[in-house]
């Protein structure tokens, strides 16, 4: 992959997506994610060569620094999290598309979609405790987060968030779930028994 074609094209390939020249400088075009406009791609020329900026986990930023002399601290971004490509032939397309690809992960990431995808992972007929959601999402430290997201939980029917309970097994407040009594229900037909507003957590505590 040398030509700024192939680049745009490969990042307009992902999901919702879509692309902009926001400068004066036509030199300068953004692949962005439609609905955060968070960028992930920056494709512009500069000494003879396509380079893109790209997105990196900081896990991985020196490592493709050094596997390739092309890939170079972030040109006019932060140096931590982004790398350039310098498109001179020398790295090979499957490596150019996976760090295009990472840096589209990265930035449509968000602490609220990894939580709700740590709740479906809860199994019918188990609980979790809000620290243990936060730990699944990534992030033990974001228990406070959990309850939040929860509370505003788009989609009940595939987000079990009812399964969430707090450390000590207890049920959220009456306001929950579409008010009193209705997690305990909820659990009950997914088969836990639940006394006095708790759930057992050493019996179905996953």
């Amino acid at each position: 992959m040398k030509k700024r074609e192939e680049a745009l094209k490969y990042g307009l390939s992902f999901k919702n997506v879509y692309e902009e020249k926001p400068f004066h400088d036509q030199n300068w075009q953004l692949v962005r994610v439609r609905e955060s406009k968070k960028t992930f791609l920056w494709i512009y020329e500069k000494n003879g060569y396509i380079n893109l900026n790209v997105k990196v986990d900081p896990q991985w930023r020196d490592f493709w620094r050094s596997a390739y002399d092309s890939v170079i601290a972030g040109y006019h971004q932060n140096k931590e999290h982004w790398n350039t490509l310098i498109l001179d032939g020398s790295i090979p397309d499957k490596d150019i598309k996976r760090m295009i690809s990472e840096s589209y992960d990265l930035v449509t990431d968000s602490p609220t979609k990894r939580i709700y995808e740590a709740v479906k992972k809860i199994p019918k007929g188990h609980v979790a405790t809000y620290s243990k959601v936060a730990e699944m999402a990534g992030n033990p430290r974001m228990a406070r987060a959990v309850g939040n997201a929860l509370h505003k939980n788009p989609n009940p029917e595939h987000i079990p968030c009812f399964r969430v309970v707090n450390a000590k097994g207890e049920l959220a407040g009456e306001f929950a779930f579409g008010g009193a009594g209705e997690q305990a229900k909820l659990l009950e037909a997914d088969g836990i028994e639940v006394e006095d507003g708790k759930v057992d957590l050493k019996k179905y505590g996953i």
